[in-house]
């Protein structure tokens, strides 16, 4: 069934209910008719039986010997005139002295229906007979003074079966179930494009697979979806929206879900809204939708972030992060040298104090007019600024090449991709060495407006396994929350740019990451 459209099925369903209807219909019609016309042929026969048994001929020959000569002819003529069947006339010792076969004259009536007649009643009666199934009426024949009974006389009218009834009324019949079925045919043709329409001519698999595939897609979100009918009903809620609201059941309003909230008022707005939401003492980022259908209001679309998640992958987007710890670790190396410093003066060395301050500046100026000579841009000539005191503080020798060279950015790069690729790379690096001996990371960048080179070596514990696995996003080594997101979005900023990512590692030894955007003259 699954191959037949939904509108054939409905028109195949229908159209079986209208024909089932209509031959209901015509069954239940024949059946009346006949209860119908079995009460007018009872009423009938009846009347005709009544106006016999008040004939003097009939009440003064019933039980005489020469009686059949006198009823006979006056029952058959009465018969033939009114269109009954018979007219039985019987004494009172139930011998027949009329009948429409003169074979059965004098012989004794066998109804076994006709005991109550014998006590002066009337009535009507249903049974098989010599003729068929018949309708017939039993009146008490009484003498001419009325006060005894001499007889019984039955007229009799045979009962039609049903299929003369269909038979005498098949016109009729046949022109019903011709617009029976004009008018099914078309109602079932209606009702199955109405259907087709309302479920946007979707087959109906097509509709269950496009709902568990939306149910799945939104379940596997990383925000907590709600949404409410516009009765603020909640109709769906996705598994991480149950964990920031601590709700597992199955029906709740919006209003006791978010009781004591501003997500609980009795209107939301008609537009988009973005606030925050404190919740089980934790602080949520809330966007809400109008949900809009046929330009009517039919519910809202609320969606949960936490905001630790969302300031988190904030910073390692715009590499924010990674100047904030640079700046950090360089201030922390400059608070060293300060207490080293302080230290010399208090133990009046003054001498060796100077040397330490002189040394100090001949290093920081030679690392600053190096980075200035060799990069244009001063947020990346800050980071490795930063880097080299984040070195220095976790006991790394960092280096750059001699033959790097920073012009410009390559089309579609900015300051903020340079920032985020050099930060993550180095950062990786340096924490790379942290149980080494030697603990060694040479950077090489070379850069202009139509190529880009980037190599971070180090001499650390290297990769264990796939080395392109770093790159996977939520993959990490530290077993840290909010780690695996830096070399990601790394991977994701150069193959953006046509750009490509070589990793070569080896354990216990090091690695070495390339990078390398556009076309160099040489290829």
């Amino acid at each position: 069934m699954k191959n037949i459209s939904l509108r054939l099925k409905m028109f195949i369903f229908s159209f079986i209910i209208v024909i089932f209807s209509i031959a209901t219909s015509g069954a239940i019609m024949i059946h009346n008719l006949a209860v119908a016309l079995e009460k007018e042929f009872g009423a009938r026969a009846i009347a005709i039986a009544r106006t016999v048994s008040q004939l003097t001929d009939v009440q003064n020959n019933v039980g005489k010997p020469t009686g059949f000569d006198v009823i006979q002819p006056i029952a058959e003529r009465i018969r033939l005139t009114t269109d009954v069947d018979y007219i039985v006339i019987i004494d009172m010792n139930r011998i027949r002295y009329s009948h429409p076969s003169e074979k059965r004259l004098g012989t004794v009536f066998e109804g076994g229906d006709e005991i109550e007649a014998f006590s002066q009643h009337e009535y009507i009666s249903k049974a098989h007979g010599v003729l068929g199934y018949s309708i017939r009426a039993f009146v008490p024949i009484m003498d001419e003074d009325g006060t005894k009974q001499v007889g019984v006389i039955t007229v009799g009218l045979l009962a039609p079966k049903w299929y003369d009834l269909v038979d005498e009324y098949q016109l009729d019949i046949l022109m019903s179930l011709f617009w029976g079925l004009a008018i099914g045919l078309g109602g079932s043709v209606w009702v199955a494009n109405h259907l087709k329409r309302q479920t946007l001519n979707l087959e109906p698999y097509e509709i269950a697979r496009l709902v568990e595939e939306r149910s799945g897609i939104i379940q596997a979100m990383d925000i907590g979806i709600l949404a409410t009918d516009e009765h603020a009903n909640v109709t769906f809620i996705n598994g991480l929206a149950r964990q920031y609201t601590h709700f597992f059941g199955q029906q709740i309003s919006r209003k006791a879900l978010f009781q004591g909230t501003w997500l609980a008022e009795d209107m939301l707005q008609q537009h988009e809204a973005y606030r925050p939401l404190l919740m089980f003492d934790q602080m949520y980022l809330v966007r809400t939708f109008p949900i809009r259908i046929m330009e009517r209001n039919a519910g809202y679309l609320i969606m949960l972030t936490d905001r630790k998640e969302a300031n988190m992958l904030a910073e390692e987007l715009t590499g924010i992060k990674i100047l904030v710890d640079s700046l950090r670790a360089q201030q922390h190396e400059y608070m060293n040298r300060l207490h080293s410093i302080a230290g010399l003066i208090q133990l009046e060395r003054d001498e060796d104090a100077l040397s330490l301050i002189i040394d100090e500046i001949t290093d920081e100026e030679e690392i600053i007019q190096s980075l200035h000579d060799k990069i244009q841009d001063y947020s990346i000539q800050g980071l490795l600024l930063g880097k080299f005191s984040r070195a220095k503080e976790l006991g790394v020798e960092l280096s750059i090449d001699d033959s790097s060279m920073l012009l410009d950015f390559i089309s579609g790069f900015s300051s903020g991709d340079m920032v985020t690729i050099i930060g993550n790379l180095l950062d990786n690096a340096m924490e790379a060495c942290f149980d080494r001996t030697h603990k060694d990371v040479h950077l090489t960048l070379i850069g202009d407006k139509q190529h880009l080179f980037i190599e971070v070596q180090d001499s650390g514990k290297g990769i264990a396994g796939s080395a392109q696995q770093i790159f996977d996003y939520g993959f990490s080594t530290k077993g840290k929350s909010g780690h695996g997101i830096g070399l990601a979005l790394v991977k994701q900023i150069v193959e953006s740019n046509n750009g490509i990512i070589q990793v070569e590692s080896t354990v216990n030894v090091g690695t070495i990451i390339t990078i390398e955007i556009g076309v160099t003259e040489e290829q």
